[in-house]
């Protein structure tokens, strides 16, 4: 058995990289041929490696990185769509293999204790299969989502019935039940309030990439340890992290594509190597008594982690295959159970004919769960694919910045807004950006950072009478609500009535949910409004228009001026939708239009006029 450090990171690193080759050339999903590698080099296989503590640290790292990457990804806007199938299917997800598993361990003959822990060892699993769902690009899914959602509730039941457990057994000398109590209160305020308030103002701060990386893995680090204090487990603590991080770490974020990079290569194949050698096969040898209680196990949990997916399936009226995939997710199982089963074999609840059957039920379950979600959720991606292509449109997209070269500020809002291919200048002053935004047909965006993108709260959308007539304005829509989707920023869009109906129709789409409230605003002339209800991390967007299309008005000249004098503490950006003349409909719309505004317009310039020269007389040195 090798035991010098340096070789044993050769042979992983080398695993690490091999064993995904392998695995495409042989068509098996590359989390059954990590375990399967753990196994082989074990000390229950060949015995090359031992289970050492470098190991077990890294695998356990691992195991925190996917609970992580799972909260991360969430897309709230759909989530909260999806809210309340979530906390249904985790009920289900939990009771339904926990009242399997009382059930048949009491005909088993176990003790009350005993199956209940059993019951929650069932009730409890590990999103393992959740980077193959990330890998074929359908996170978004309603399925996915229900189910990451839903993860979340049964592993908080499933470890608060430990947590109940380990108290009467463990704890019964040094902490009370209130202690838990409070501790685990105390955790979860911390987690859910205090991390996301320290980040935020990190980021503000030190808003690179390597900094923002650092921050979020010390983060998961120490709400694993305080859930573990807490007398709960660190996958829980880590998941939570991760969805109170959401909002700041968005999916296309350099950020979060190091979080992606360094887990899914490294850390996350160390924790199914690490569980692969944690598994003796030898057991299956040792007698009929473990094959049988593995068999009852498996069947267990398989009956009630289906029955979960297709009442689910039922209920909210999923396809087949979105059926499958929650099922796929929300079987496999590995740090749930080994720290049930651990925890209640060191306690004298389980027997070592348990512990030994668990670990049999942990590789059949990985593996089944691993072909069962890659077949589910390939089907899927191709689908959303043929929907997204059939949805295409060339739209092209002309971002400025005014005043200073804000490339990279550019770039990140068209990253995280999803933009192909556009064209990017910056300008020295709003005449010469208004002048290039009137040359041209595309559509256009003018952006103004005063803080990062993710550390914005709110999105404040100016909306304009008729906008929903522009040509291009679906395109203006999507781009608020992808933004929004990455950074987790609410939004709030100020317009008129009319407006604001069809604005609620576009949020309302099925697969492009937006959750927004809305404002009044009936005129353009009320954009001012917008400056009084403005909090510290809002970004305000208003949605302008070129002349001789159905939305504009002759006040959108000023909107340099108000963004200068209201808005200069926040961030800001100015969206210009595609433009097409010639259209019957757009003079027809142009007819309708109330001539109030022009007259506002001309007061309104007559007043800037005095003001300016009033100023000018005043900043005139006194003799």
């Amino acid at each position: 058995m090798v035991t010098d450090s340096l070789a044993i990171i050769s042979i992983v690193l080398a695993t690490i990289l091999l064993v995904p080759m392998l695995c495409r050339k042989i068509h098996i999903p590359s989390i059954v041929g990590f375990i399967l590698v753990g196994i082989a080099i074990g000390p229950y296989g060949f015995e090359v490696i031992s289970g050492g503590a470098t190991i077990q640290m890294l695998g356990k790292i691992g195991m925190l990185y996917i609970m992580l990457q799972a909260g991360i990804e969430i897309d709230m806007n759909d989530f909260s769509q999806q809210r309340s199938k979530a906390v249904v299917f985790g009920i289900y997800s939990f009771l339904f293999p926990f009242l399997l598993g009382l059930l048949t361990s009491r005909l088993l003959g176990y003790e009350w204790v005993t199956s209940a822990l059993l019951g929650a060892m069932y009730g409890s699993h590990t999103l393992m299969t959740y980077p193959i769902v990330s890998r074929y690009g359908v996170q978004k899914n309603a399925a996915a989502n229900i189910a990451v959602g839903g993860t979340m509730l049964s592993i908080t039941l499933s470890l608060l019935v430990l947590a109940i457990l380990k108290s009467n057994f463990v704890y019964t000398d040094q902490l009370t039940t209130w202690s838990l109590i409070g501790r685990i209160v105390l955790t979860l305020v911390t987690i859910t309030v205090v991390f996301p308030w320290l980040a935020q103002r990190f980021f503000k701060r030190w808003s690179d990439a390597t900094s923002g990386f650092l921050i979020v893995m010390t983060l998961m680090v120490i709400s694993a340890y305080m859930a573990d204090w807490a007398g709960l487990e660190g996958i829980l603590g880590a998941f939570v992290c991760g969805v109170s991080l959401n909002r700041l770490v968005p999916n296309l974020s350099p950020v979060m594509q190091r979080i992606n990079f360094v887990g899914n290569n490294l850390f996350v194949p160390l924790f199914l190597i690490g569980v692969g050698m944690l598994i003796n096969v030898q057991v299956v040898w040792q007698g009929w008594e473990t094959i049988i209680l593995a068999l009852v196990m498996i069947a267990t949990k398989l009956l009630g982690k289906w029955l979960a997916a297709w009442l689910a399936q039922r209920h909210f009226h999923l396809q087949a295959m979105e059926r499958q995939l929650m099922f796929g997710l929300s079987h496999a199982t590995a740090a749930g159970t080994l720290a049930i089963v651990t925890i209640g074999y060191g306690a004298g609840i389980f027997t070592p004919e348990i512990l030994n059957a668990a670990v049999i039920m942990i590789l059949v379950l990985c593996t089944t769960a691993s072909f069962v979600t890659e077949y589910a959720a390939k089907r899927l991606s191709l689908q959303e694919e043929a929907q997204l292509e059939s949805e295409k449109e060339d739209d092209s997209w002309h971002v400025l910045s005014v005043g200073e070269n804000r490339l990279y500020d550019l770039q990140e809002l068209v990253q995280l807004s999803e933009l192909h291919k556009p064209d990017y200048s910056s300008e020295e002053d709003w005449t010469e950006a208004q002048r290039l935004v009137d040359s041209t047909s595309s559509a256009a965006i003018i952006y103004h950072p005063v803080q990062p993108l993710n550390t914005v709260s709110r999105l404040l959308i100016a909306v304009p009478r008729y906008a929903e007539k522009e040509h291009d304005f679906i395109s203006c829509f999507g781009l608020i609500r992808r933004l929004s989707s990455q950074i987790g920023a609410k939004v709030v869009f100020y317009a008129n009535t009319d407006t604001q109906q069809s604005l609620q129709a576009f949020c309302r789409r099925k697969g492009k949910f937006l959750r927004a409230s809305y404002r009044e605003m009936e005129d353009w002339e009320d954009v001012l409004m917008i400056a009084k209800q403005m909090r510290r991390d809002d970004m305000i967007v208003m949605i302008s228009a070129r002349h001789s299309t159905p939305s504009y008005n002759p006040l959108f000249e000023q909107i340099p001026d108000v963004l200068s004098r209201f808005f200069s503490a926040h961030s800001y950006m100015v969206v210009y939708p595609e433009q097409v003349v010639g259209s019957g409909a757009v003079a027809q719309l142009l007819n309708d239009q109330a001539p109030a505004s022009l007259t506002w317009s001309l007061v309104s310039h007559i007043k800037r006029r005095v003001m300016g020269w009033l100023e000018k007389i005043q900043s005139q040195p006194k003799e």
